[in-house]
């Protein structure tokens, strides 16, 4: 079994934290250019920008997209 990443769900959880995208941008040293670019699914998250995200969010890795699973 495997997965793809679907939507991304960042500007979920900023909105859920209580955080814009400008501030957000400050706490993680990311352009807010790029952070939006995340939000409206313009480019996907490396591995590490999701880790910091996850971290700085207080939330799991795996709840920054909707994941669906693909045929092997």
């Amino acid at each position: 079994m495997a997965y793809s990443r679907g939507r991304c769900l960042l500007q979920y959880w900023l909105d859920h934290k209580g955080i814009t995208q400008a501030e957000f941008a400050r706490r993680s040293g990311w352009s807010q250019r790029m952070i939006s670019h995340w939000c409206n699914n313009k480019r996907l998250m490396s591995v590490e920008a999701m880790y910091t995200a996850a971290v700085l969010l207080d939330i799991r890795m795996d709840e920054l997209y909707h994941w669906q699973i693909t045929a092997d």
